[in-house]
């Protein structure tokens, strides 16, 4: 009797949710790696359109972002991401929703969840259009950037000789193992500096660097910024609201 009390009033006030086409379509393009999935995103992120879960309309948008969430973290598992990596971004924006306080707010980081699922299935693509060799050595570099890495150590993990794995590397990447593994490192720590509140120094050991002073060098010739400078710059733009 209460669904059909709901639906009857849904019919008075002239409501309807998305049809499921529509509703799919974000989700569609995210495990696409197709960056559409943002602009589909904003489009039906839509309290009149989505239904109403909560009188309070901030309540109402949070209830709809963590169920969006966690649908995009389902589909881009069964697309092949790894579960870790999904569900470790699903609760990590979950969190920052927690704290959000306006409509708008809560939207942007909506669009910015769907952008960062759809770069990591970009990601995921371009690795399984990789060789076996190439995908270990990513795989091993990703999750050991606390340990100093040396072509020795990849070329006994993967089982190539060091030339060759370098050759290998080089040929379907576009960039040497030396110059993936500082990408990565720095990339990282631009996430590290944008949602945490890890000091510099633990930043740079986390991520082995041989010193602070070094891990500001490397991080100031392939950002343009120092550590300081890009926090201050972009972890008020990405997080500020969340202190307020």
């Amino acid at each position: 009797k209460d669904v059909q009390h709901l639906q009857s009033l849904k019919l008075e006030k002239g409501f309807a949710h998305y049809s499921q086409n529509e509703d799919m379509k974000r989700y569609e393009y995210m495990i696409m790696g197709d960056m559409r999935s943002v602009e589909e995103a904003r489009k039906t992120f839509i309290a009149e359109r989505q239904g109403c879960l909560s009188k309070d309309p901030i309540r109402n948008l949070k209830y709809m972002f963590a169920i969006s969430t966690g649908l995009a973290s389902r589909f881009v598992v069964e697309a092949g991401l790894p579960i870790e990596v999904a569900y470790s971004i699903s609760d990590l924006y979950i969190q920052k929703m927690d704290e959000l306080n306006t409509e708008s707010e809560i939207t942007e980081l909506q669009c910015e969840m769907h952008a960062h699922y759809t770069k990591e299935m970009q990601k995921l693509r371009k690795q399984n259009a990789l060789s076996r060799p190439v995908n270990q050595c990513i795989e091993y570099i990703d999750s050991h950037l606390n340990e100093h890495i040396t072509l020795a150590v990849l070329s006994a993990q993967i089982g190539l000789s060091a030339g060759h794995l370098s050759a290998v590397f080089k040929k379907e990447m576009n960039q040497t193992i030396g110059d993936y593994i500082t990408k990565t490192r720095i990339e990282t720590a631009k996430n590290m500096l944008n949602y945490s509140e890890y000091t510099y120094s633990q930043i740079s050991s986390a991520l082995a660097f041989s010193s602070q002073s070094h891990f500001t060098k490397v991080f100031r010739e392939r950002t343009g910024y120092t550590p300081r400078e890009y926090r201050m710059k972009f972890y008020v733009k990405s997080i500020s609201s969340l202190k307020s």
